[in-house]
């Protein structure tokens, strides 16, 4: 069974403050469950009050946008996995296009911060995904091939079993124009067949696949239906309580096996 997982990143939005409002509201409307995995993703400035807003009990876990591949050093602005990891932060995203694009993060500036992650202990939410040249020219599995190799590469069995991917197209994040359901399954099942072909078939199968991209509380039912998809890596639409806990409830009803 892989467990539903649900990712809001709220980017650079909510300040502490803001941050302490949302998660007032957003848990009066989520109801407790075992069944979908939900994870908030704040600013580095908001963790430990989002995280003390939540609460010890609260099955709702922590995580952060970004980090650094080193645990300590003279890095100014930067952000050690250890650092996170005693703040309360449960997950890590990685590679998401923004960092590649705006950024200029590097395929093995992502492995660094994969393999970081992992040695202290957090569980990395590596993203990939193709821009709309790229789509259009036929590239597409070339291009996540190439990012899953680097962000991948050297992890064992058992460091796979604490990695999500995260299907993100470039062309539809933020942009309203998500991809069909269609387009994001065939890729997830292309990601898919390249772990099984990597690893093992038991590590592609227990691994979790999320789409990210324009997930709406309008169309995050069409996408968590899909067989191939085990979750969602929501951004705009994470931003409120209201309709980020519509998504959550369409988790709810469409567990996977």
């Amino acid at each position: 069974m892989r467990t539903p997982l649900i990712v809001g990143n709220w980017k650079m939005n909510k300040t502490a403050s803001e941050g302490r409002a949302f998660v007032r509201d957003f848990q009066q409307l989520v109801e407790p469950s075992t069944d979908v995995e939900v994870v908030l993703a704040p600013p580095f400035t908001a963790l430990e009050s989002v995280r003390s807003s939540l609460g010890a009990t609260s099955r709702i876990m922590l995580g952060a946008q970004n980090l650094h591949w080193e645990q300590q050093g003279a890095f100014t602005g930067e952000i050690s996995g250890s650092m996170l990891l005693d703040l309360g932060c449960r997950y890590v995203i990685v590679g998401h296009s923004e960092r590649r694009t705006l950024f200029w993060e590097r395929n093995e500036d992502v492995q660094k911060k994969v393999r970081a992650a992992l040695a202290c202990g957090l569980r990395p939410i590596l993203c990939v995904g193709e821009s709309l040249t790229e789509r259009e020219t036929g590239q597409t599995e070339r291009i996540i091939d190439e990012q899953l190799s680097a962000g991948l590469d050297q992890l064992t069995d058992a460091n796979l079993k604490t990695v999500t991917i995260a299907y993100e197209p470039v062309w539809a994040i933020g942009t309203g124009r998500a991809a069909t359901t269609v387009q994001a399954g065939d890729v997830h099942r292309s990601i898919r067949a390249f772990v099984a072909n990597r690893w093992k078939d038991a590590a592609a199968a227990t691994m979790r696949i999320l789409y990210g991209g324009s997930v709406t509380a309008q169309n995050a039912a069409s996408f968590l239906e899909s067989p191939d998809i085990d979750g969602a890596l929501v951004g705009g639409a994470c931003l409120n309580p209201d309709s980020f806990a519509k998504i959550i409830a369409a988790a709810n009803r469409n567990p996977h096996s």
